[in-house]
């Protein structure tokens, strides 16, 4: 059982630490320090239910079932938390939030206060640490305490399914998927592990022994309940990061091609070999270095292969886009060929601004080295040297360029 409980524990503190990734920027925001909060909060619950830590925590005080109030107190604490983190979320007028704020944690303070009080004036001698709500749910002061800790809970998830249930209709998204998933959290907790106390309490007091839904249900739903909400509060946080470095990964591989064919005429400076870079940070590197790579094969792009190459891919029936592309392609092979063999640039009119140059990030960039691929991106290319034009108005090299 407490390794159930414990991995719970574990995944309510690992979504706080990525949560709570920048402290700095975290502690000037109220909703991302109170989710913080309830989220560490729900994991010292999930640490001080364990049954190990329940026996731990009674042997250093000395006192049998001090674990109890530790625990109930800590759920409450946590309740309290889910509250304020909701009243955050919804926002409005400052000092109306900070009123709202303030008579929660009042409120759950004193019913934290009563738990101890309560625990305190009740003769609990016996050390339970699986069946305690059953074993004591008759007994004076105990059975308070028990109730007064289920219903502050039942209290807090309650308002959170509402929440969600009418937020979510006005959102979408990765925001819309999030609540869904602290919903079903929180109707798993509310069914699974508050109706199921209630019912073993409740029957308890009628003579009967329904301690199982207890001791052997209530404690697994509950982490269950735990990793959906983690889940719940991670997915609208972390989720579209993590998308835009999968999509940087992909562009860093389809610029392959492209960074193969420029890579010997490149003159900026080598990445730094680290295997802990992300991919954002090696593709835009690798932007960088193609950039710079066409900037020194501007004076030998060739127009007449440009133009040849476009015309054909017209006439073949490619859009005027994908003509472009296709020529464009092949005047950049033909001039990285010209580069490395270290020929003399081809006498050019005017100068030329690849449609890679135009468009910001990656996208074009990629589409030229898709281009590359393609077959009439370099037979035109290959098809030998191109007759000189006739004499007139000639543009030297320098004049050609790639912004």
């Amino acid at each position: 059982m407490s390794l159930v409980v414990y991995f719970a524990a574990f995944v309510f503190g690992a979504t706080s630490v990525l949560l709570f990734r920048r402290p700095r920027t975290a502690v000037r925001h109220p909703l991302t320090l109170s989710t913080c909060a309830a989220v560490l909060l729900g994991a010292l619950v999930f640490v001080c239910a364990a049954p190990a830590t329940l026996a731990t925590v009674n042997d250093l005080t000395g006192v049998p079932n001090f674990g109890a109030p530790l625990t109930y107190g800590m759920l409450s604490a946590y309740s309290c938390a889910v509250l304020v983190l909701l009243i955050n979320w919804r926002g409005g007028p400052r000092r109306r939030v900070r009123r709202l704020v303030l008579r929660t944690m009042a409120a759950y303070g004193l019913l934290v206060a009563a738990i101890v009080v309560l625990f305190a004036l009740a003769d609990a001698r016996t050390e339970r640490l699986t069946d305690l709500d059953t074993y004591y749910a008759a007994t004076p002061f105990m059975r308070e305490m028990i109730l007064l800790y289920l219903l502050g809970h039942s209290a807090a998830m309650l308002v959170m399914c509402a929440v969600c249930v009418k937020w979510g209709r006005e959102v979408g998204g990765l925001l819309r998927a999030g609540l869904r998933l602290i919903l079903l959290g929180a109707l798993l907790d509310v069914l699974g592990f508050q109706l199921t106390k209630y019912t073993a309490v409740v029957a308890r007091w009628y003579g009967h022994d329904l301690d199982f839904l207890s001791t052997d249900v209530a404690p697994p739903m509950a982490s269950l309940a735990a990793v959906l909400c983690s889940a719940g509060f991670v997915l609208p946080r972390l989720l579209p990061p993590v998308l835009a470095q999968w999509r940087g990964l992909d562009d860093h591989r389809r610029l392959e091609p492209l960074w193969s064919l420029v890579k010997p005429v490149c003159t900026a400076p080598e990445q730094p070999a680290a295997w802990w870079r992300l991919p954002r940070e090696r593709l835009q590197w690798r932007e960088v270095s193609i950039h710079d790579a066409l900037l020194t094969l501007a004076p030998y792009f060739d127009h007449r292969v440009r133009e040849r190459v476009r015309d054909t891919a017209l006439s073949a029936g490619r859009t005027p886009h994908e003509a472009r592309l296709a020529a464009e392609a092949a005047m950049l092979a033909d001039a990285a060929r010209r580069a490395v063999a270290r020929e003399e640039p081809p006498r050019s009119t005017g100068s030329y601004r690849l449609h890679a140059t135009e468009v910001s990030g990656p996208g074009g960039l990629v589409e030229l080295a898709r281009a590359l691929d393609r077959p009439a991106a370099g037979d035109a290319a290959s098809n030998g040297p191109v007759p000189p034009r006739p004499a007139g108005p000639v543009t030297g090299p320098e004049e050609s360029h790639v912004a």
